[in-house]
């Protein structure tokens, strides 16, 4: 008797309960990962054609080389008109800010604020 309660005592685990508890959390935060990850691509590429965008001299042309870029990266969620441009001393300073919405469940969002500058 006294062996069978020390062995009781020595099992560890997850229970089937468990388990699917964890699996259905993974699950969930698998699918939120997935429709986040393209917002992040997207955000990279914008930001590339705002660091590219600054080489132009005057606002139509850091626009116009702006619009270059997303016609060639394919992003939707900034346009040349979107972009802040500035003059810092010598240098020019793009600058962009947007929002994107991802429908999760029910009358769930997740809003995702990006927002950037050229280096």
């Amino acid at each position: 008797m006294r062996a069978r309660s020390q062995s009781k005592r020595g099992q560890r685990g997850i229970s089937f309960i468990g388990l699917l508890f964890v699996a259905g959390v993974l699950a969930c935060l698998g699918v939120v990962a997935a429709q986040v990850i393209p917002t992040l691509i997207e955000y990279q590429a914008i930001d590339k054609a705002a660091n590219k965008a600054k080489e132009g001299t005057t606002v139509p042309e850091v626009r116009a080389i702006f619009d270059r870029a997303q016609a060639i990266d394919d992003f939707k969620s900034v346009t040349g008109k979107d972009l802040d441009v500035q003059k810092v001393g010598d240098k020019v300073v793009v600058s962009y800010s947007y929002e994107r919405e991802i429908h999760l469940f029910g009358p769930a969002f997740l809003l995702l604020k990006y927002k950037g500058q050229s280096r």
